[in-house]
């Protein structure tokens, strides 16, 4: 009978690894890793980064606007939307953001630890 533990519906690259869950080395995206994973870190980024103060404008300007922020913070809203545009389509932005959330995926996929839990332990340690 033949050893059908080499075989697998799973590639390699997503499936091997020391955890099982893939090559740490591997560097090529999936389609929802560049139109959902990547666009998401940028965001996030540009958010806590690059466009704070535009940020704050607007999460003020809502507090203090109620149910007609929709209405009275539409200026806010467009300078915080067009400094997000702005890094958004920078493409050093999208390469450091890419390369980072390699590095993350490498980091998973050799300890098995997701990024939330790695930054919780070594809070808890310090």
């Amino acid at each position: 009978m033949k050893d059908l533990s080499s075989y697998s519906v799973i590639s390699p690259k997503l499936a091997g690894g020391p955890k099982g869950l893939g090559d740490p080395d591997d560097k090529s995206l999936r389609k929802v890793e560049t139109d959902i994973l990547i666009p998401k870190l940028m965001r996030e980024r540009t958010k806590t980064e690059k466009c704070v103060s535009e940020v704050k404008e607007f999460h003020d300007c809502c507090l203090n606007s109620g149910l007609l922020n929709v209405v009275k913070c539409r200026k806010e809203n467009e300078i915080m939307k067009s400094c997000m545009e702005k890094w958004f389509f920078n493409q050093d932005f999208i390469k450091e953001c890419t390369e980072q959330y390699l590095n993350e995926r490498s980091e998973f996929r050799k300890t098995g630890i997701p990024k939330k839990q790695r930054s919780t332990r070594i809070e808890a340690s310090l």
